[in-house]
């Protein structure tokens, strides 16, 4: 955990004390966990049955997907074939830049 010096000067000597601040927990109603992640945790995140769709992250803020849920599985494969989609349409635009015809004029 990680340890912040902190002055006391209401005793009128400056004693020097350790605090401690918390790892995980929420702020804002957002979870955020900095614990050193380990490979149990981070697979066992990831796959939560009985749980909802979105689960807290293993490591880090906010939340991550679970596997374990039918609804994930649809948003990955949405999100996969959006993002195939875009590439496609990139490559077919390329294609028609490289082909075009330019007809450049010049007055003397």
């Amino acid at each position: 955990m990680a340890r912040v010096p902190q002055t006391d000067i209401s005793s009128g000597d400056q004693q020097t004390r350790m605090v401690e601040k918390p790892s995980s927990g929420e702020l804002f109603g957002v979870p955020y966990n900095f614990e050193r992640p380990k490979l149990s945790r981070m697979l066992s995140s990831y796959w939560q049955p009985g749980e909802g769709m979105l689960v807290e992250k293993p490591f880090g803020i906010g939340y991550t997907l679970n596997l374990a849920n039918w609804r994930s599985w649809i948003v990955l494969a949405i999100t996969g074939a959006l993002l195939w989609h875009q590439q496609q349409e990139e490559g077919v635009g390329e294609e028609a830049e490289e082909t075009e015809a330019v007809e450049v004029v010049v007055d003397d």
